[in-house]
């Protein structure tokens, strides 16, 4: 295609470069430094298609008022037959006016990609991580890593898509008292099924789930195990734990549309001697130091506010030194970007991880967290308490089994996960265009209906190239097509931002636009020229939707 579309924003703003090159060489301007140019989609249509502040940004350094920098960019910006006009608004904000000339290449470059469409090659290939959900395995997945593995897994598509090799895992917590614990609740409830009178552990777990780990250990195993002691049964009923437990979480989690790649155990650093090797690394690099008989990090030197103790005076490690050894083995795999997303409750955490792959050698900036914040659940309107006590749901399963994985899924993305979330429960089960699952979803069943009755008709519906697609003139048709047009630009900055949500609103939005489009431009009973554009459009909409809902996991419908 002559215009590659997603690259129509680089245009605008490569000519806006060109045109402040112009006016200094002219003598209009004086700058230094030629800040990054950021263009925004208006909220306001008014407003244009692209809109930039750049006049506003440069106003200290060229010491003139914004207006004045905005006429400037305006009167030395090349002829483009992109333009329809760029205007100055309000204190020097630059607002573009597309052509819709453009627009006439969009049918046939998504006909042309069809499952492809929308794909960049922003990460040339790049090798990266991104470690989410990393639950414990003493229990089925909580309700709490939900927004968690949504956001890992639609943003390890997006990345895919953005042109980066990832790489999804999950960080297995199998070593250390926990898993103690609940081996010893299994063996705890074995006996007690048993008959035998049990002090159940201080420590253990008292989940329903445990007394099914145990039916199952006795099933296969018998009562040989009956008259051991703790220490002697706890390495086979905590292997046994282990394996059951983690199995059930692998099943939940695909129950949810997440399939790690890897499945990293924490064991298997303390039985490589990786954690030792990893603290002799950083002393010999003199970054690790004893005081009271403990090893410390000097993370300060990192930019941590405090030094933080990584083996202590028993000898035993903290959770900190196998962190660092973890993602010292992350780095040694090729991973130029490592990104971890965890609970809102571990970002203290940040600064001594980051300080951490510091003292290794490595650059903090290429471990990236992102924080999921707290989600509350509401059953009409009000919060609900998750708890055995209360009678409902406390584990992820509960939550997919009651609305549905699409429903879940989108619930956990739509928001920032930066910011909390209300996951309203009952919206999340309608069936009506104010659950925006249900919406989306419609909106492609719809399409698929417009497709069938052509068939039905016997109509042969042409190719993109066969179409005129200069009749495609009303404003829901344009609207429309802008909105396709601009999907590989929102991979794009879903990419850069990590921000999957987007991608989430996205899909809101263009649904709103197919449905304003299939409710004022009638299809079926138009001239031919017209009956054949809207099909088309209609079409390529579909295959979008398509695309869409595979980032975020969600099915696509054809019937509703």
């Amino acid at each position: 295609m002559q215009i590659v579309i997603y690259e129509i924003r680089e245009k605008i703003i490569q000519g806006i470069k060109n045109a402040l090159a112009k006016a200094q060489e002219k003598g209009e301007i004086t700058l230094e430094i030629l800040p990054e140019i950021h263009l925004e989609v208006p909220r306001e249509k008014n407003h244009g298609d692209y809109a930039t502040n750049a006049a506003l940004v440069l106003t200290k350094q060229a010491k003139m008022p914004p207006r004045k920098i905005a006429e400037i960019i305006v009167n030395n910006l090349a002829a483009e037959d992109l333009f329809k006009k760029v205007e100055i608004a309000g204190p020097g904000f630059i607002n573009f006016f597309l052509t819709n000339k453009w627009l006439g290449e969009v049918l046939a470059v998504i006909e042309e990609q069809g499952a492809q469409y929308g794909e960049i090659n922003l990460g040339d290939g790049q090798l990266i991580q991104i470690e989410y959900v990393s639950a414990n395995p003493t229990g089925p997945v909580h309700v709490g890593h939900g927004r968690g593995a949504a956001v890992g897994s639609v943003l390890s598509k997006i990345m895919q898509k953005a042109g980066f090799q990832v790489v999804q895992e999950h960080y297995t917590n199998d070593a250390g008292n926990q898993m103690n614990n609940c081996g010893k609740s299994v063996f705890a409830r074995y006996r007690e099924i048993l008959g035998q009178e049990v002090e159940f552990p201080e420590d253990g777990y008292h989940g329903d789930y445990i007394y099914d780990v145990a039916r199952k250990f006795l099933a296969q195993e018998g009562d040989k195990y009956v008259n051991c002691t703790e220490e002697e049964a706890l390495p086979v009923f905590r292997q046994f734990a282990l394996q059951e437990l983690l199995g059930k979480l692998k099943e939940d989690l695909a129950a949810f549309g997440v399939e790690f790649d890897v499945w990293f155990s924490e064991t298997s650093l303390h039985e490589a001697g990786e954690i030792q090797k990893t603290t002799q690394f950083l002393q010999e690099k003199g970054n690790i130091y004893e005081k009271d008989g403990a090893l410390w990090l000097n993370s300060t030197q990192f930019g941590d506010d405090k030094d933080r103790v990584v083996i202590r005076e028993n000898g035993i490690p903290t959770y900190l030194a196998a962190d660092i050894a973890y993602h010292k083995n992350k780095f040694a795999r090729g991973f130029t970007k490592v990104i971890n997303i965890w609970g809102a409750d571990h970002h203290g955490y940040i600064k001594r991880m980051k300080a951490a792959v510091e003292a290794l050698g490595y650059n903090g900036e290429d471990l990236e967290v992102l924080i999921m914040q707290l989600v509350t659940y509401l059953r009409n309107g009000k919060p609900v308490a998750m708890s055995k006590r209360t009678g409902e749901f406390i584990t992820l399963r509960d939550v997919v089994e009651e609305i549905g994985k699409d429903a879940a899924r989108y619930f956990y993305i739509m928001r920032n996960p930066n910011s909390p979330l209300d996951f309203d429960l009952e919206l999340a089960k309608e069936k009506s265009s104010e659950n925006p699952v249900y919406y989306i979803q419609y909106a492609h069943a719809r399409i698929c209906s417009v497709i069938r009755q052509a068939k039905e008709q016997g109509i042969s519906l042409p190719g993109s190239q066969e179409i005129d697609v200069e009749v495609l003139t009303q404003e829901a048709e344009l609207d429309l097509l802008k909105k396709l047009a601009q999907y590989p630009l929102e991979i794009k900055e879903s990419a850069l931002t990590r921000e999957p949500h987007k991608i989430a609103r996205y899909a809101y939005e263009l649904a709103g636009l197919f449905h304003t489009f299939y409710n004022s431009c009638r299809i079926l009973g138009e001239e031919e020229k017209v009956m054949y554009a809207r099909w088309n459009l209609a079409r390529a909409t579909g295959q979008v939707l398509r695309n869409v809902l595979d980032v975020l996991g969600l099915s696509a419908p054809e019937r509703m």
